[in-house]
């Protein structure tokens, strides 16, 4: 190692959103009502799962955990991005940026596996409805929720740890609006080979098999529903997994339109922009795919209301 790339580099500078300085207080008025929404409609989803009996099933734990994913996942870059939007300083510390990249890939990877186990839910809820409370028992539930848990976590710690032992040179510019991996490495004069072969490897089984297993589930979902051509049945499948397929095409659209399918041109604002699709508007969009267009969650907002009126009459 030579005294250059020994060098410890105590800050980074994000650059944030390429957005001109005129059109700054809009943009961080829109993402303040933005994260605000995403807070208070996922936090809406937690307490109304928590406070009706009717909602103790095993889609709507899922739900619940999917939902306090979401919050977290946009919490981890928003609040900065917010901050630094009305701040002249950029920097955010070295140990801070790890933190934060940490808790990005940790709540990424949990909604990534968290998809996958509402997936299995509706496959085993329209192909044997009749065998869906025996196959879906609490030790299996708890398992599909625990180990997602568990396998991002050390996700997590092994991407942290690898990028810990790098050294980073004089550049300190992130150009981005979070510590994100891809920037991180760029930013190295230390060898990145493994951290590259990690996240080629463990990072495509992270994205790839769960993708693969959600296509699988639904593939045998319209093959179960066609077996039985029935426009009633049709329907109701389409409606139970209409929000979760939403979901699934937002999030993994925008994953591999980034890493899959990059460009050659602008791929820092591409790369930005997109981002902000999965880390911000999919977060957002959660409360309003799951609870507007779902009957059970309508229904338990009434049931809250009309118990908390009676409470307050008494």
């Amino acid at each position: 190692m030579t005294g250059r790339n020994q060098t410890i580099v105590p800050e980074f500078l994000l650059l944030g959103l390429p957005i001109k300085s005129e059109h700054q207080n809009l943009f961080y008025a829109l993402f303040l009502a933005m994260y605000v929404t995403t807070v208070l409609g996922n936090l809406l989803i937690l307490v109304l799962i928590c406070l009706d009996p009717h909602l103790h099933t095993p889609m709507y734990l899922f739900l619940s955990n999917l939902s306090f994913s979401d919050l977290c996942f946009s919490s981890v870059t928003m609040p900065k991005l917010l901050q630094n939007m009305q701040s002249q300083d950029l920097s955010i510390p070295y140990a801070g940026c790890l933190t934060q990249m940490y808790f990005f890939l940790f709540f990424g990877d949990l909604e990534d596996f968290l998809l996958v186990a509402m997936a299995y839910d509706r496959y085993v809820a329209i192909c044997f409805p009749l065998h869906y409370t025996t196959i879906m028992s609490p030790r299996l539930c708890l398992f599909l929720v625990v180990l997602p848990w568990v396998l991002t976590t050390f996700h997590a710690i092994l991407h942290t740890l690898l990028m810990a032992r790098l050294h980073f040179c004089e550049d300190n510019v992130i150009p981005h609006f979070f510590c994100d991996l891809s920037a991180l490495l760029k930013l190295s004069c230390s060898d990145t080979r493994v951290n590259e072969l990690v996240i080629f490897f463990v990072g495509g089984l992270i994205i790839v098999i769960p993708f693969l297993l959600i296509i699988t589930s639904y593939a045998q979902i319209v093959s179960s529903i066609l077996k039985v051509p029935s426009a009633k049945g049709i329907c109701k499948a389409f409606s139970t997994c209409g929000s979760h397929l939403t979901m699934v095409s937002l999030f993994y659209g925008t994953i591999i339109g980034l890493y899959l399918c990059p460009s050659a041109h602008n791929f820092t604002v591409k790369e930005t922009v997109m981002s902000m699709m999965y880390t911000v508007v999919a977060p957002m969009l959660n409360p309003f795919i799951y609870s507007l267009r779902n009957r059970d969650m309508k229904g338990a907002l009434r049931r809250v209301i009309c118990r908390k009126k009676i409470h307050f009459s008494l």
